[in-house]
């Protein structure tokens, strides 16, 4: 199994940029699958990125492609989610999750293993 905490959120205008970070505790975090996900107020939860064990693949929703980047660091048990020219309607829960099934299953939600809490962004105008 894994634990996963996230880290990173706050408040920020719009255009602006933020780093979430996920600290994943267990032995074979290389051997996840990777991901971010997202919770506006009133709505479902979405996909947002994925990443595949060593990192050499990647996938995004249409919605934030060319403004955010996954990436990991397994030496350090670490994904982060670098988010740039934030718009409103990046506000939302952020929240890091893991898979131990193929990268293509991680783009749905019941695609994800594991779970982390969960770290707030909320992006002003």
């Amino acid at each position: 199994q894994v634990q996963l905490v996230e880290s990173g959120g706050g408040l920020v205008q719009a255009g602006g940029s933020l780093r979430l970070s996920c600290a994943a505790s267990g032995r074979t975090f290389s051997s996840y699958v990777m991901g971010w996900f997202r919770q506006a107020p009133g709505k479902e939860r979405e996909f947002v990125a994925v990443i595949s064990w060593r990192g050499g693949t990647t996938y995004y929703a249409d919605s934030v492609k060319g403004r955010f980047a996954i990436s990991r660091d397994n030496a350090k048990n670490m994904v982060y989610l670098q988010m740039n020219s934030l718009k409103p309607e990046d506000t939302a829960v952020y929240y890091c999750a893991a898979s131990d099934s193929a990268i293509a299953t991680m783009r749905s939600v019941d695609g994800a293993d594991y779970w982390g809490k969960g770290t707030l962004v909320t992006v002003s105008s």
